[in-house]
């Protein structure tokens, strides 16, 4: 049986594993989170190396693809410093290939809704999901890009994607030299909330990015709102509900009440296609639509 293991800095308290068969073949897809601890992190892999056939980085990015260039996070990378065998994803592939199709799949699915409402989109970090926001954009969508809210709480919106290759270009290079936690939740931090940013949760239709950063800040009245994210508990998907939240969708597949995160379902693809390496783009875009993945959507209120 194949095995894919999803190392997160995150929240033990998320952890799951489940068997699922994917084209033919059986395999185990899991996830362990070290509470932000990232030396348990690093010590996980190295325990773990050439016994999982597919590693993801859970909680955090290698680096930051942005219109096809790759500005690695210096303080991730050390977590695989000790990995010599298997081949480790952070979600990027299927953040630049699966992601792309959901504002297509949202106006198959929900056109008629979101079009009363407004082609109004915000994304909490554009610049972390950059093929999704540019299918936005290709899509004909009203956004707003949360980067330098979300990651350095400075309260501007970008309104365009050329702003947000723009700010890509000189922070970027400066910003993934800092420690991975301060741009992102991690272990108990996770868990709290801090609404803020009400503006502009209330300004879209369709709120769109990573559940954690959605969660963090979002305002308790989202009645009527679309999320549109990746990885889902039980819990959260409650929490959405709790908000008012009229429909949830997750562009990766629900298993066992949970969607994983894209880099869970990259390194089971990666551990399928049994390479031993990362997949390219186009071998990823095979496998989706052989496989037939595709958004899905739960109407909660």
């Amino acid at each position: 049986m194949k095995h894919a293991v999803s190392v997160s800095i995150g929240s033990s308290k998320r952890d799951k594993a489940v068997q699922v068969r994917l084209l033919g073949q059986d395999i185990r897809i899991e996830r362990i989170g070290t509470n932000g601890d990232m030396e348990a992190a690093a010590q996980k892999f190295r325990e773990l190396d050439g016994q999982a056939d597919a590693f993801g980085m859970g909680g955090a990015d290698l680096g930051a693809l942005v219109d096809g260039r790759l500005y690695p996070f210096h303080s991730v990378q050390k977590l695989v410093r000790f990995v010599k065998k298997t081949p480790v994803v952070d979600g990027g592939g299927l953040k630049n290939t699966l992601e792309n199709r959901a504002p297509a799949f949202l106006d198959a699915k929900l056109g008629d809704y979101i079009a009363r409402h407004g082609r109004r989109v915000f994304v909490t970090l554009g610049v972390e999901r950059w093929g999704l926001s540019s299918a936005f954009v290709q899509a004909g969508y009203e956004v707003v890009f949360g980067d330098l809210m979300f990651a350095l709480d400075v309260p501007l919106p970008i309104h365009t994607l050329e702003g947000l290759r723009r700010l890509a270009k000189f922070l970027i290079p400066i910003v993934t030299r800092f420690p991975f936690e301060w741009l992102y939740p991690t272990g108990e931090k996770q868990d709290e909330r801090i609404p803020k940013w009400e503006k502009y949760y209330q300004w879209a239709t369709v709120v769109a990015g990573d559940c954690h950063y959605i969660k963090r800040h979002m305002p308790a009245n989202m009645q009527g709102k679309v999320v549109l994210t990746n990885t889902t508990t039980e819990q959260d998907v409650e929490e959405f509900r709790r908000a008012g939240v009229k429909y949830l969708v997750t562009t990766t597949p629900m298993l066992e009440g949970r969607s994983f995160g894209t880099n869970m379902m990259e390194a089971a693809l990666v551990a399928v296609a049994g390479k031993g390496r990362a997949l390219t783009w186009d071998e990823y875009n095979e496998l989706i639509d052989q496989l037939g993945f595709e958004p899905q959507i739960m109407e909660l209120n």
